[in-house]
């Protein structure tokens, strides 16, 4: 396999052994010639290669053969027959309480899971506080592991999983355990995974999660690749296959199928374009307008102050009315206080809203290039403000705040939070937007022919 490739597999197929009884399985042992057992293919010829630094999500219906693949390219299991090969350090985050001994404590699975990653005791003994500091638990590190929540428990092995800087990282549908603040700070950390080049192998039901964090993605069904490519395309045919009537199912397998042996990359993009589909969620009857001091952001991260710093960013209504829990369609300010330890000349001033999983969804700049604020002096306070429409669907997002400025000659920045403040859009039960952005969208129709 060339230096190029994380992971190579060919022709790999695995296969389980189901028996009726117990004494079944020995019965096969003692009289080799017969077999007592069913068998079941979850993977069948699988030829798959990622290069590295590729961020690739994976798909597909509860039986598929998602968990399975992932499992044998971790080396948790071995193929029935083919040949795989992985360059580079593997971390997996499989299924909950996978590599936990649920009698050993928090600090003690820290230190026994660090070994089995290739960490010395020294360097689980460095890495412990930023470990324990990520997973956020408390006093709970103390204790067994069989005492904690499914949420205490993703917390732990997430930070565990992540903290060896993996070449490879594996996660299977864990994410989904924590709270929003919490998914924010682990996809944070797989993009820095990203960032460093390293590869990302990633399972998840959430299509806005494969969109966002993935640049290639896989659609399986019954042990086999039926498609691959952009990640909008597969998720679109995912979700045609998951809500297809039972009777239209194997056409549209077959359809996936013939799609991946025939279609060229041109035409794979231009489905793309055509077929994003997003899905409502369930209807909310809370208030609008209300602050939650529990909103509070985990994966904040602050630039080196030069010469300003920025505090005290907040959400408030028109007539100034602290919220974090927001109604779509209304207006708001964003506002943050600079305050300039140094002089500064040429300034700007920024913000931008971002998903969960960090997608960017927009934001804007105080003043355009070529007219920013010419010169401020030494302590002075200047008070920023951004009013904008929320026009989001129901869910959480974060915020940024960054203040440029002109230093030996170019603009940089003088200040910058990344996710410095987070609030929640509900969804009201008569709105019929889909997806992230609420278009305000007028629908209409009328009958040309009435019966």
């Amino acid at each position: 396999m060339g230096e190029e490739l994380a992971i190579s597999l060919n022709n790999v197929s695995k296969c389980f052994k189901r028996y009726d009884r117990p004494v079944d399985r020995l019965k096969e042992v003692l009289i080799p010639s017969k077999n007592y057992a069913d068998v079941f293919w979850a993977l069948r010829d699988i030829n798959l290669e990622i290069p590295k630094g590729k961020s690739v999500g994976i798909v597909g219906r509860n039986g598929s053969g998602k968990s399975t693949l992932l499992q044998i390219i971790a080396g948790t299991l071995t193929p029935t027959t083919g040949k795989i090969q992985v360059n580079g350090r593997i971390s997996a985050l499989l299924e909950l309480g996978s590599g936990f001994n649920p009698e050993f404590t928090g600090r003690q699975n820290v230190f026994f899971n660090g070994r089995l990653l290739g960490l010395t005791q020294k360097e689980i003994e460095n890495k412990f506080d930023e470990i324990a500091g990520f997973a956020d638990i408390g006093d709970f590190i103390e204790q067994p592991v069989k005492t904690y929540s499914s949420g205490m428990f993703i917390r732990l092995a997430f930070a565990v999983a992540t903290s060896v800087t993996p070449d490879l990282l594996i996660v299977d549908e864990a994410l989904s355990v924590g709270d929003e603040a919490f998914q924010r700070k682990c996809f944070a950390r797989i993009q820095s995974i990203q960032d460093r080049g390293g590869t990302i192998l990633f399972v998840s039901h959430s299509a806005s999660s494969i969109v966002e964090l993935c640049k290639y993605a896989i659609l399986m069904s019954h042990g086999e690749i039926l498609l691959s490519g952009a990640p909008k395309l597969i998720v679109s045919k995912y979700q045609k296959l998951i809500y297809a009537p039972s009777d239209q199912i194997s056409r549209l397998t077959q359809e996936i199928r013939d799609l991946n042996q025939e279609s060229t990359a041109d035409e794979k993009k231009s489905l793309t374009i055509q077929e994003d589909k997003n899905d409502r969620q369930p209807p909310s009857h809370e208030n609008f307008d209300l602050y939650d001091p529990n909103l509070i952001p985990q994966s904040t991260i602050s630039y080196i102050s030069r010469g300003a710093t920025i505090e005290n960013c907040r959400i408030t209504t028109l007539d100034g009315k602290l919220v974090n829990i927001l109604h779509s369609r209304h207006k708001y300010i964003y506002k943050y206080q600079v305050i300039f330890t140094d002089s500064a000349d040429l300034v700007r001033f920024g913000m931008l809203i971002k998903t969960v999983s960090g997608f960017e969804i927009g934001g804007t700049i105080s003043h355009p290039l070529d007219r920013p604020v010419s010169h401020i002096e030494k302590g002075a306070i200047v008070e920023v403000e951004f009013k904008f429409n929320c026009l989001l669907q129901a869910g959480v997002y974060f915020l940024n705040a960054g203040v440029l400025g002109s230093l030996d000659g170019r603009e940089q920045y003088l200040d910058r939070h990344i996710d410095i403040a987070m609030f929640r859009v509900q969804l009201e039960d008569d709105n019929l937007a889909t997806g992230i952005i609420d278009f305000c969208v007028e629908p209409d129709i009328s009958f040309i022919k009435k019966n």
